[in-house]
């Protein structure tokens, strides 16, 4: 599940790449772009870390706790959805 995490990245890096355009010159690139920039991979890469966290918190207690209640497995699932939902909306 945590795989998917990576083609958020992986997006913002193409849409960043597609803005920049080789045959302008830098100073043609401001400085609010270049933050803007910047702000939006942090964002996306601090919520995919954040998710990935909590994807493995929630996972290592989720198969402990299978292990002892097979019953708990629907649960574990949806709490991992969740978890990673963490970076879907970054």
């Amino acid at each position: 599940m945590s795989g998917i995490i990576a083609v958020y990245s992986l997006v913002i890096a193409v849409l960043i790449a597609d803005d920049l355009d080789p045959s302008k010159t830098y100073s043609l690139f401001s400085r609010n772009r270049g933050v803007l920039h910047l702000a939006s991979g942090l964002t996306v890469g601090l919520t995919g870390i954040a998710a990935g966290y909590c994807i493995g918190i929630v996972g290592d207690a989720g198969v402990r706790a299978f292990l002892d209640q097979p019953k708990v497995y629907t649960g574990m699932v949806l709490i991992l959805i969740f978890a990673e939902v963490l970076g879907l909306y970054g």
